[in-house]
């Protein structure tokens, strides 16, 4: 056998310790795993969820375990929390009302991370108020809903009222008020995380029934008004302070479904001032008005289509008055308005067409005692589609000039659904698609849109749609705001206000909205008794009517008188004569004659 040399065994040792050193590898330290949670932290009400997500580093396997105050999957006291990491709170408040909730790693449980949860009490809801009508004076308030707490607040008009508390779904409130007119009841649940419900409007009526025909006004509430067409109220407000037109709503909240009402709307359709100055195709542009005084005597009025719904009349209109659209008022809508400064009342008409015998004929007409809070019956119409007052929106050169317009505005949409909600009393639905307006509806210019930019006269009256906003009062063009024509006005100015959209407004929430299947219910007045102090006179005699009635809002004497205040009316009947007295309220009306033979 052939010896291998020593000198060839040393070199391929020294070969074979070099490969070796060239091939060795140390193995990298394991990745450090590691869980976040989001949110981190959160405020959740009882009877609600929350979802939350966990991301994981450091490893492949992704999935969690989550636990709640350290109970995996958590408890009916604390809530519980999904799999998915979907959090249910408990039905009601814990004490104390902080949790936390763990996400821990699948793949290494030693990682982990927490998020903070408080619990607030939940957001109540009412669902009826009793009674909905009461005289004016103290009340006791039933309010039956759901998720009210011990502690909760029952708010009238806006004000806490003594409230005891009886189960998570009624309240009884105790209070008093004094004035007649429609307020909101509403619900406030307490810290942590003090909410409030919406509102469920009641009626307070006068101690004598009604929502109420006032005294006679003083001589001086209208007396200030500056006769003719166009003249100026100097400073007078229509109806009241609290009335629904001149209600600020700068701080009412926003309607939950005002987004898919402004995409139905269009969100880029702009505002159009629908008054100016001079004529646009012959026509003026706007609504116009007139003032008379008592040497304006009244005249009947023709119904040629709503009369059933509308106020019989007579009424102090003018042969002269302007129509809608003059002096050449076409087919369209032709309203007629006119305020009487005697009597501190205002009378609408719509198709309004003057007679040779001074009478005029008309669609339909209301009128509106501009002293007192008179809603309109429920599911009538007026001179207006919605029920509405005409006047009480519109945007009027006086106002501006004065620096503050101290209402709503008056404007049109192109669709509305078969609904209303108050001051509205009346619906003319062209849709059904859930996301159109319901005549009433009131939108306001949000408070974050800078009006710096315009003229002084449009910044009046964008403060007052950020104000007041604008109630939506029949079908028209989109975003058509109305106003009385005047001459003052500045056309080119009054358009830059189409740099406005409908995407700069939002819905001033809706409670209630009435349809077809939740309109309200109530008495009509109750007339017991309207006699004559003769019942046979000679021609030219004075009678005096009287009547005692309850539950009214207004009452109206046809013929020769119309709308009147009070409890009776003298008259001089020329020949035999029925007089029937209308008392009205927002449930209808209740009519009784009388019959004044003349010999």
């Amino acid at each position: 056998m052939r010896r291998v040399p020593l000198w060839l065994v040393l070199a391929l040792i020294v070969v074979h310790g070099g490969c070796a050193g060239t091939t060795k590898t140390t193995a990298p330290p394991p990745a450090q795993v590691s869980v976040s949670v989001m949110p981190s932290t959160a405020n959740v009400r009882v009877g609600t969820t929350q979802s939350f997500t966990a991301s994981v580093t450091g490893t492949a396997n992704q999935n969690v375990n989550w636990s709640v105050n350290g109970v995996a999957g958590g408890s009916a006291a604390t809530g519980t929390i999904s799999a998915s990491g979907l959090y249910a709170a408990p039905a009601s408040l814990p004490n104390p009302n902080t949790i936390t909730i763990s996400a821990v790693s699948a793949a290494n449980s030693s990682a982990s991370a927490t998020s903070n949860v408080t619990l607030w009490n939940a957001t109540p809801a009412i669902s009826n108020v009793t009674p909905a009508s009461f005289t004016a004076g103290a009340y006791t308030l039933t309010v039956t809903g759901s998720n009210f707490v011990s502690g909760a607040q029952v708010l009238f008009g806006g004000a806490a009222v003594n409230t005891t508390f009886v189960s998570s779904a009624k309240l009884t409130a105790t209070g008093s008020e004094t004035s007649a007119g429609m307020f909101g009841v509403s619900v406030s649940n307490p810290n942590p995380g003090s909410s409030t419900s919406s509102a469920i409007n009641v009626t307070v009526t006068s101690q004598s029934g009604g929502n109420p025909p006032p005294p006679p006004p003083p001589t001086s509430a209208c007396s200030g008004f500056s006769l003719g067409q166009g003249g100026s109220l100097n400073g007078f407000l229509p109806f009241p302070a609290d009335n629904l037109w001149n209600l600020n709503i700068a701080n009412a909240t926003v309607d939950p479904n005002s987004a898919a009402i402004i995409n139905f709307i269009g969100p880029t359709d702009p505002v159009h001032p629908d008054f100016g100055s001079g004529e646009f195709d012959g026509s003026s542009i706007g609504i116009p008005y007139i003032v008379v005084d008592s040497d304006q005597a009244p005249v009947a009025i023709n119904f040629t289509e709503s009369g059933d719904e509308s106020d019989p009349g007579p009424m102090p209109v003018p042969a002269s008055a302007p129509i809608e659209g003059f002096p050449n008022p076409g087919n369209g809508d032709r309203h007629v308005l006119v305020l009487d400064d005697s009597t501190c009342w205002l009378y609408e008409l719509f198709s309004s067409f003057p007679q040779s015998d001074g009478s005029w004929n008309a669609g339909s007409a209301a009128v509106w005692d501009l002293t007192a809070d008179e809603q309109r019956p429920l599911t009538w119409t007026s001179a207006d589609a919605a029920g509405l007052s005409i006047f009480a929106g519109l945007a009027r050169y006086d106002e501006v000039a004065s620096g503050e317009i101290k209402h709503a505005l008056r404007f049109t949409l192109q669709n509305s659904r078969a609904a209303f909600t108050l001051p509205a009393s009346h619906w003319a639905a062209n849709s059904t698609n859930a996301n159109a307006a319901p005549m009433g509806m009131r939108m306001r210019l949000k408070a974050s849109f800078d009006v710096s930019q315009f003229s002084a006269t449009n910044q009046v009256i964008l403060r007052a749609l950020q104000q007041y906003g604008m109630i939506m009062a029949d079908n028209g063009s989109n975003m058509f705001i109305s106003g009385a024509p005047d001459d003052r006005w500045d056309n080119d100015d009054l358009h830059n206000l189409d740099q406005v959209t409908a995407a700069d407004f939002e819905v001033v929430t809706m409670n209630p909205v009435y349809t077809q299947a939740n309109l309200p219910t109530g008495a009509t007045p109750v007339i017991s008794a309207f006699t004559a102090s003769s019942s046979t006179v000679s021609a030219g005699a004075q009678v005096t009517l009287q009547w005692n009635a309850t539950g009214a809002s207004y009452f109206d004497v046809t013929p020769q008188v119309g709308a009147i205040r009070g409890t009776s009316v003298v008259v001089t009947p020329s020949q035999t004569t029925t007089y029937t007295l209308n008392a009205t309220n927002e449930f209808g009306r209740t009519t009784s004659t009388v019959t004044v033979t003349v010999q």
